[in-house]
């Protein structure tokens, strides 16, 4: 967000979504917010309260534009911590449109992405990482992506923040007062207890950033790769998955060339499922480009569902392939599919027998699908990051944690000690806004919604 712009402006947007429906929300924020839309509405609101309500129309020169709701909070009782109003009037466009004409003729001025989120921050209604969690809350695909937004949003994260910094900041300022006596050869921070801090907030820091992988794919969708040899079912799978005939079904081998990519959700959490082209020394250019695109989703995945043709009696190829997977570290669910068309018995006993067209068969698998992500959940029952700014400035603390405890190691001086630990202490700072900057923020909020 440009910095031309003043905090103290009378701000407006259109904070529903963009198109014509039943009703739409104007907020306009600022500390003359209530006097601007006591200009347009039929009512006296100048003196009203904190959270009421008014039933009125929008006027401009005693032509009635619309019947509105409009809504009251007062200063630090509202969202952005400053008086603001809510306009709800009919979905129409042009209503729309006209009521933010008459607010920006009357003093306000368009609200960029989220402003109205950056002013909570600044009126300290939240820290840095709690905005960023009204981003996720909004765009929560899933029940598990909203569960952790809330719990962000609700300052989960930055209590375990909080925790970390304070333990910090107590040695770090023993540390610093050792300097003042650098003469006199004294040691206000024990050594041994310092290492024991650092020792268990590296575990700690490690731990979050751990599990960042499991939380970025909750956030994003868990991205599940179908591999196998060509005509193994993958595109049969896909549709039982999905209930619908979305990729197309040949017995030609080779049929799918591109990566075809759809959603599901499965107990709360969502998959982007990728049907790929089958894996094989492919003839033709264009299927050869199609098994390249297909190893790089195999590494870009969380989980691998790998088909074989159980009706095939030479498997060798299969078998390789198997093998190959088992080395990238990336869980592999095998599937021997068409066992409606078989009676042979799988390359593994472990493996999941099935046919795609069976819809139990669908339903086992699902459940498996569910399971196998489970197992990727971090054992420990802190917070979950999916945020990837918070992942990095996790992994620099975590980094300069390390120097501290090979300074500790290696005996080093106490301003040298006290520089890592202030390194650190940045880093931790930077995810809840006790240190930031314009560049940084703007960089954030230019991601949010107008009108958010």
């Amino acid at each position: 967000m440009s910095t031309a712009y003043n905090i103290s402006d009378n701000i407006c947007a259109i904070s529903s979504p963009s198109g014509t429906g039943g009703i739409a929300l104007l907020r306009i924020s600022g500390n003359e917010s209530i006097d601007l839309v006591n200009k347009i509405f039929s009512k006296n609101i100048s003196n009203a309260k904190g959270y009421s309500l008014h039933f009125g129309t929008i006027v401009d020169n005693n032509e009635t534009i619309d019947e509105v709701l409009v809504s009251i909070f007062r200063g630090l009782n509202s969202f952005t911590g400053e008086d603001t109003v809510e306009i709800s009037c009919h979905g129409s466009q042009f209503i729309q449109n006209k009521i933010l004409q008459l607010l920006i003729h009357n003093g306000c001025r368009m609200a960029q992405p989220g402003e109205f989120s950056q002013r909570a921050f600044y009126n300290g209604k939240m820290d840095l990482s709690q905005t960023e969690a009204i981003a996720d809350l909004i765009h929560a695909q899933s029940e598990s992506s909203h569960k952790m937004a809330m719990n962000q949003m609700k300052g989960g994260f930055t209590k375990e923040l909080n925790q970390l910094r304070a333990s910090l900041i107590e040695f770090a300022s023993l540390v610093e007062l050792e300097l003042d006596f650098s003469e006199e050869d004294v040691e206000f921070a024990d050594r041994t207890q310092l290492k024991s801090l650092i020792d268990k907030l590296s575990i700690h820091l490690n731990d979050l950033i751990e599990s960042f992988k499991y939380g970025n794919a909750i956030k994003n969708g868990v991205q599940t790769a179908l591999i196998g040899m060509p005509n193994a079912g993958k595109s049969t799978l896909l549709n039982g998955l999905l209930n619908e005939n979305r990729a197309i079904v040949s017995d030609i081998p080779g049929t799918t060339r591109d990566t075809i990519e759809e959603t599901l959700t499965i107990d709360g959490i969502l998959y982007r499922f990728v049907d790929t082209a089958g894996i094989r020394n492919a003839s033709d250019s264009i299927e050869k480009m199609g098994v390249e695109k297909t190893y790089e989703k195999i590494k870009s995945s969380s989980i691998v569902i790998y088909l074989y043709d159980l009706s095939n009696n030479n498997q060798e190829d299969a078998k390789k392939q198997l093998k190959e997977l088992n080395n990238l570290g990336i869980p592999v669910i095998k599937i021997a599919n068409k066992a409606d068309q078989s009676t042979n018995s799988p390359i593994n006993s472990s493996d999941l027998v099935i046919s795609a067209l069976n819809n139990e068969d669908i339903l086992k698998l699902k459940e498996t699908i569910s399971s196998v992500f489970s197992e990727i959940k971090p054992d420990y029952e802190g917070t979950i990051v999916s945020n990837a700014r918070h992942f990095e400035a996790l992994s620099n603390a975590l980094s300069d944690i390390k120097k501290c405890e090979e300074g500790l190691k290696n005996q080093i001086s106490g301003d040298l000690l006290a520089m890592d630990i202030r390194q650190a202490l940045y880093h931790l700072g930077t995810i809840t806004g006790e240190i930031t900057n314009d560049e940084l923020l703007g960089n954030i909020f230019a991601n949010f919604c107008i009108g958010k």
